[in-house]
């Protein structure tokens, strides 16, 4: 079994675990999230999947996306824009995003817990968690400016 397959499994008995029915099109999504490197969009996973399931509506990804994202399946990645973009990885990683494309880049970096305790010493708050995100330009599009 791939990982990505075992992933699959793992998520899809999550779901049932909290009496969530597993549909094609919340099997579609789900797996399209775990194969997917780019931190989709819903609009995106709607346009990648909208040939498979023609009777899929936008509202049927938004509220698969609620579902999972209530399960802790996926994190939602509110940006400046209007569009959040969504993260099948749970685990504590920070995010480099590329100010011409907006390709999205997963990196750890386990040195920043510090951060929180610092930031509540500093400022009485109680801390529950925290988000880094790195800009500039990613290979490819360094390439084409040259």
């Amino acid at each position: 079994m791939t990982v990505s397959n075992s992933h699959l499994r793992e998520a899809i008995d999550v779901l049932k675990k909290t009496g969530v029915r597993i549909t094609p099109q919340r099997h579609a999504i789900l797996e399209f999230l775990i194969n997917a490197d780019t931190h989709p969009t819903a609009d995106e996973i709607y346009r990648a999947l909208e040939g498979n399931f023609p009777n899929m509506s936008v509202a049927t990804v938004y509220n698969n996306l609620r579902v999972f994202r209530e399960a802790g399946l996926i994190k939602e990645l509110p940006y400046g824009d209007s569009s959040s973009r969504f993260d099948f990885s749970t685990s504590e990683h920070y995010h480099a995003i590329c100010n011409e494309c907006g390709k999205i880049v997963d990196f750890h970096y386990p040195g920043l817990d510090e951060v929180e305790h610092f930031a509540a010493s500093v400022t009485g708050y109680e801390v529950n968690k925290h988000r880094l995100e790195v800009y500039g330009t990613c290979p490819e599009c360094q390439s084409k400016l040259k």
